[in-house]
């Protein structure tokens, strides 16, 4: 027997999961590409077809976007969205002649300048949005309106980020830490119980997001920082006998990641990064202050040591930096080490 459009939405939000929505494995970081297709068209599904206006007050309306605020409890970062990340849904809403997904808000009171707040679609928002300024000014945002509470709201923006692979694990691992004070007392086991994950996986998502800014800007972009690599970063963080170390380079990485970007280089790559960061632990003593990484991936410049006699500063052949690059990471390198104390003794 077909399942009622409000069935789904009550199963949505209950203690029980929805029978075609299935969590993601426990044992892995991200559904297995058999289920993401499920729980996408799960997801889809249940954004699409909850408009019988039967549970909780469902209303389905035409909104100015500009009315609409993006609820700060959600995973994704509204201020990271652009017109590159979102150009397939914007030509996806141009061919059908509009929204057709409807998102889910809520409606709110005390804020003159907004009616509704998006709990699931911030994507359909910004599009929607972004249209409206550019050659579509009758375009609405379809919405869904329903009447949830917060723990209820975080528990469906979380199930429609599950199967986004463009809402990074950071996003997701920092969004779980706030949550867990504000909905569930820090108690992580009736966190886990009521999203349906289990225990371990979402203390490897909490352990990603106490991770420290400097290991962040490591990183070309935040969306790079993986729940794999970065709960092993976590962990290493952990002894405060190697801490430092890895925290040393993290800001060296994040120095030439700034430099590639200054040069239109390609920036280096989350692997490499991660790698650079759990191996500096055994690099001991012996690391060089700075190095600076070429367009090959390859060290192109090392400071190798400092002392009062000066610096022993190498160029390395082979990693694809002509002159005038290497002229520029050289002065990168001695306004570092100024700002760090470690500058060329006078």
């Amino acid at each position: 027997m077909a399942r009622k459009q409000s069935d789904y939405l009550a199963a949505l939000l209950s203690e029980e999961p929805a029978p075609d929505t299935p969590a993601p494995a426990a044992a892995s970081e991200r559904p297995p590409e058999r289920l993401r297709g499920t729980t996408l068209l799960g997801r889809e599904s249940a954004l699409a077809r909850v408009a019988s206006g039967e549970v909780r007050q469902v209303t389905q309306l035409l909104l100015d976007p500009a009315r609409v605020r993006v609820w700060p409890g959600n995973a994704r970062s509204y201020a990271h969205l652009d017109e590159a990340r979102c150009r397939e849904l914007i030509d996806s809403i141009i061919a059908e002649g509009g929204q057709k997904v409807p998102a889910v808000v809520r409606r709110i009171e005390g804020d003159a300048d907004h009616d509704y707040e998006v709990i699931a679609g911030t994507r359909r928002h910004w599009s929607i949005s972004w249209l409206r300024g550019h050659s579509y000014p009758d375009m609405m945002f379809v919405a869904q309106v329903v009447a949830l509470d917060d723990e209820a709201a975080f528990r469906l923006a979380d199930l429609e980020n599950r199967a986004r692979a463009d809402v990074s694990d950071l996003e997701r691992a920092r969004n779980y830490a706030a949550a867990l004070t504000l909905h569930y007392g820090n108690h992580a086991s009736r966190m886990a119980e009521r999203l349906k994950v289990s225990k371990g996986w979402l203390s490897k998502m909490l352990r990603v997001a106490s991770l420290p800014e400097e290991i962040v800007d490591a990183f070309a972009s935040p969306a790079e920082v993986q729940l794999k690599s970065g709960y092993a970063i976590a962990q290493a963080l952990g002894d405060r006998s190697t801490a430092a170390r890895i925290m040393a380079t993290a800001k060296t990485l994040a120095r030439d990641q700034q430099q590639r970007r200054a040069q239109g280089l390609v920036p280096l790559p989350a692997a490499d990064v991660a790698r650079r960061l759990l191996a500096a632990p055994q690099d001991g003593d012996d690391a060089p202050p700075y190095v600076w990484t070429g367009p090959q991936g390859r060290a192109a410049l090392t400071v190798q040591t400092i002392n009062r006699q000066g610096m022993t500063i190498r160029l390395h052949a082979g990693a694809g930096a002509d002159a005038a690059m290497l002229a520029d990471a050289l002065r990168a390198a001695l306004t570092a080490l100024e700002a760090e104390g470690r500058g060329l003794p006078l």
